[in-house]
C-alpha cells in the first residue's frame, strides 16, 4: 500500500469546474502520489519520456510512458503512482467529470 517515506509528487489543479479537473503532477525522482481512488474516468498526457511504477492491490506495474502519447483509464481505479526513474517526470490529467 502506501509508502509513507517517499517524497511528494507535486499537483497543480489547472482548471477544476464542473465538466472536467486537469491537474498538472510532477515527480522528483521517487517521489509518489500516494495511494487513491479514481472518482472519474480520466486521460493522462505525458510531458516528458520516464518511467512510472504503480502500486496496485494485484501488484506492482512499470509502464515506459512517452511525452505526448496519451492514454485512458476508466473510473474506480486505486494506486500509488511513483517516479521509477532517476530524472524528473510529468504528466497532464483530465478528470472527466461529467459530459
Amino acid at each position: 500500500m502506501p509508502d509513507t517515506k517517499r517524497p511528494a509528487a507535486v499537483a497543480t489543479v489547472q482548471v477544476d469546474n464542473d465538466r472536467v479537473r486537469v491537474t498538472e503532477w510532477r515527480f522528483a525522482p521517487g517521489a509518489a502520489t500516494g495511494w487513491h481512488r479514481h472518482e472519474f474516468d480520466y486521460v493522462v498526457v505525458p510531458l516528458l519520456n520516464g518511467r512510472l511504477r504503480l502500486k496496485t492491490r494485484e501488484g506492482d506495474v512499470v509502464s515506459a510512458l512517452e511525452a505526448g502519447s496519451a492514454y485512458f483509464r476508466e473510473a474506480g481505479v486505486e494506486h500509488d503512482v511513483i517516479n521509477d526513474g532517476d530524472s524528473e517526470f510529468a504528466f497532464v490529467e483530465t478528470e472527466i467529470k461529467s459530459l
